[in-house]
């Protein structure tokens, strides 16, 4: 099992994932998915600065998700 303070449920979200990690100073946040239970689809990332998470990264991620389903189910 995997602690939260690395991979955790965006709160709000509908399957939306949130992996974290730390080099230095520095704070990255990679969004992902699951597909099919196992599958784990990594969505997009950027460098966190601030406390909260931005919206625009969210609305990105979800975005993307949406495509990926689309295109699967073609």
């Amino acid at each position: 099992m995997v602690p939260k303070k690395y991979f955790d449920h965006m709160k709000g979200s509908d399957g939306l994932w949130e992996i974290r990690t730390q080099v230095g100073n520095n704070i990255y946040r990679v969004f992902c998915c699951f597909d099919k239970g196992n599958l784990v689809i990594l969505l997009s990332g950027f460098q966190k600065k601030t406390q909260k998470t931005p919206k625009n990264e969210i609305k990105k991620a979800e975005r993307i998700k949406k495509e990926y389903f689309d295109e699967k189910t073609k």
